[in-house]
């Protein structure tokens, strides 16, 4: 079915080709660009299929001949349930493999997500999807509107932050509505961790494409921002029908225990004693899965149940104009509980991730500096993730005596200085001193001191929040993740931890014990390939990964069928993801990427979880018994003495794929995929 107008219903059916260095603006076809957009939907299926064609192993991506690509999906712009959302994808200058094609110019290909009002804007103002090529001559920002583009002078934005940025646009433009998304000072440095903040319309706020280094890739282009003002429509192929599924979406949203009361009441931080209860809370660098403290900074504390944790949350509040879930937080750190250090005070989140990385992760447990760190990534444009674990790396150097941090000699032990972990931060976004060394990544920092392993990353990417020795198909998903260490790849903690779960039918969850997550029997792989299909076609859909704890493939289809006209099954849903995911793969392989890439650090390979809590109070490790709020008295660590036998879970893996033994997709399967032979 095709609009007699346009010819496309949910797509606007417009791609915006930008050259840089040329300073030329072209519109195409979205049929022109990707002739089997249907196969890959929108957000990271059709950044991927672009990027595949666009950029090969002799582009080095901080050159200009990387491609920096913007997507969303046919469901942006409409009403369904927490749609508001956009997909970055290039070629990362984080990830990498071990052994590159091209010495200095192999690297992963990679998507980030963010939600927010900005993607809308974007669709609005007639374009699916956006195409940067090239090197502006000096700093730039691109101004979408009515159908149009311009490219406009950013000289005098350069060297401010993303809420300056986005106040000065608006001001500048007159567009009081305008949404921007930009980069703050670390894009602009080249720092490898950095990221692309929008909506950033108070200071502290903003959401963030994080991980992967995209914000890096955007400042070597000389682009500061992308501002969108949309007045146009999303046509929809059958209206009734479509308004019906968005009803039923919403009355299942609601319904449920996490996506509608959990994370509503604590935002993701919900999670943060959840978490650490199973001992899977990852804590100095990996060292520890449990921290005896973790209540002074959960979703409880931030609400001021804690006490004498000063409340900080303000407000409860949705990312996009659509969202049905509401896990943003709005929090003010109080005038009377501001250190010296304090110079922003107040902004969006923290959310669960940063909590952790700025958190547990570097040993703090005050959830005063955790905060202030995090409204400071937002206004730099530092991925929280990286940043922290990157922080959390050089803090174990320096305990080890390879490494001199600020205040601190090698040998000295800094795990829990919530004032140093702000200060590396700000020396990061700058790369002023330490900082330049911060800027590259664990990887980088620890082989430059002589101990990689030291680094907590997969293919050059730092681990979020889970470590996967307690929680062993989370760890299979790391390992093999196209983009390295990452949670929204396929999040099998929804099973594994929390037993909530909608997808495709997956097989049977048993009830999440101990047991149950340190098992790796065969259907755990199957789970695993569940997982990261259909992700990857949630993804593609740009629809918020929360949904999933409520509806499933079936429900995802009927919304994009009505929007679009196009028949979708929910096989067809995940047969999108399992294409989007091979041809990541094939990506990777022709950028040098083999079976060696798909390993975590030894540590956890080999390294049995210790039946340890870890004190940041008194800054070691207790045997039990041990007191953890609200857990109570821990007579042992839930994943004490387990670690993660990935070599024994790849083989399995591989075949199910029906990938080679050494892990590249067969001729099969591309065939089967419709992908290049």
């Amino acid at each position: 079915m095709k609009d007699a107008e346009t010819g496309f219903y949910g797509w606007v059916g417009r791609v915006l080709d930008v050259h840089l260095t040329n300073a030329t603006i072209g519109i195409r076809k979205l049929d022109e660009v990707c002739p089997d957009y249907h196969h890959y939907v929108g957000g990271r299926g059709l950044g991927v299929r672009i990027l595949y064609d666009e950029v090969g192993p002799d582009t080095a991506p901080l050159s200009p001949d990387n491609a920096l690509v913007f997507a969303t999906g046919p469901l942006t712009g409409t009403n369904v349930p927490s749609s508001g959302r956009y997909c970055v994808v290039t070629k990362s200058p984080l990830v990498h493999p071990k052994a590159p094609k091209v010495e200095g110019k192999s690297g992963a290909i990679v998507d980030s997500h963010s939600g927010g009002d900005w993607s809308e804007e974007l669709k609005l103002a007639g374009f699916d999807a956006i195409i940067l090529r090239g090197k502006a001559e000096r700093p730039v920002y691109l101004w979408l509107h009515d159908g149009k583009a311009e490219i406009k002078e950013a000289k005098d934005l350069w060297g401010k932050g993303t809420y300056e940025t986005t106040a000065a646009i608006k001001e500048e433009l007159k567009e009081p509505g305008a949404k921007v998304a930009c980069i703050g000072l670390a894009g602009e440095k080249l720092v490898k961790t950095a990221g692309i903040i929008n909506d950033a319309d108070e200071l502290g706020h903003g959401r963030a494409c994080g991980r992967g280094g995209v914000g890096a890739v955007m400042g070597s282009k000389n682009l500061k921002a992308i501002v969108a003002r949309g007045v146009g429509e999303i046509k929809i192929a059958k209206p009734s029908e479509f308004t019906s599924n968005i009803r039923e979406s919403n009355a299942k949203i609601r319904k449920d225990p996490v996506a509608g009361t959990g994370l509503g009441k604590y935002g993701t931080e919900i999670l943060y004693n959840i978490i650490n209860g199973a001992g899977v809370l990852p804590t100095c660098n990996f060292r520890w899965g449990m921290i005896k403290e973790a209540a002074k900074a959960g979703g409880e504390a931030l609400s001021g149940e804690v006490l004498p944790v000063p409340k900080t949350l303000t407000e409860a509040e949705g990312c996009c104009r659509t969202c049905a879930i509401k896990c943003g937080r709005v929090t003010k750190i109080p005038e009377d509980a501001r250190p010296e250090y304090i110079t922003i005070g107040e902004g969006e989140g923290p959310e669960y991730e940063t909590t952790w990385a700025l958190g547990a992760q570097c040993g703090v447990t005050d959830v005063i500096p955790i905060s202030e760190a995090n409204y400071l990534c937002n206004e730099l444009g530092l991925d929280t993730i990286s940043a922290g674990s990157t922080i959390a790396c050089a803090m174990e150097l320096c305990e080890r005596g390879y490494l001199e941090l600020p205040g601190y000699r090698p040998g000295e032990n800094p795990f829990g200085d919530g004032g140093l972990v702000i200060d590396l931060i700000k020396k990061t976004a700058a790369r002023e001193g330490i900082g330049d060394e911060l800027a590259e990544g664990s990887a980088s920092l620890a082989a430059k001191h002589g101990h990689p392993e030291i680094s907590m990353s997969v293919k050059g990417l730092e681990f979020p929040a889970y470590d996967p020795r307690g929680v062993l198909a989370q760890g299979l998903a790391y390992a093999t993740s196209n983009r390295g260490a990452c949670h929204v790849r396929a999040y099998l903690i929804a099973a594994e931890v929390l037993g909530d779960y909608v997808g495709l039918t997956p097989p049977n969850i048993p009830e999440p014990t101990a047991e149950y997550r340190l098992s790796k029997d065969g259907d755990k792989t199957g789970l695993v390939l569940i997982f990261q299909n259909l992700t990857a076609a949630i993804d593609s859909l740009d629809q918020c990964l929360f949904t999933v704890f409520a509806i499933g493939a079936e429900d995802y289809a009927k919304q994009l069928s009505a929007a679009t006209g196009v028949d979708y099954t929910a096989d067809e849903i995940l047969k999108v993801g399992e294409r989007v995911w091979n041809l990541e793969r094939l990506f990777n392989t022709r950028e040098g990427f083999t079976k060696d890439d798909d390993r975590l650090p030894a540590r956890l390979e080999e390294t049995p979880m210790p039946n340890e809590i870890y004190s940041g109070e008194e800054k070691k490790g207790l045997k039990p018994p041990v007191e953890v709020p609200p857990h109570g008295t821990i007579e042992k660590q839930p994943s004490a003495g387990s670690t993660v036998p990935i070599a024994e879970m790849l083989p399995l893996y591989y075949q199910k794929r029906g990938w080679t033994s050494q892990g590249v997709p067969t001729p099969e399967k591309r065939k089967e995929l419709g992908l290049p032979l």
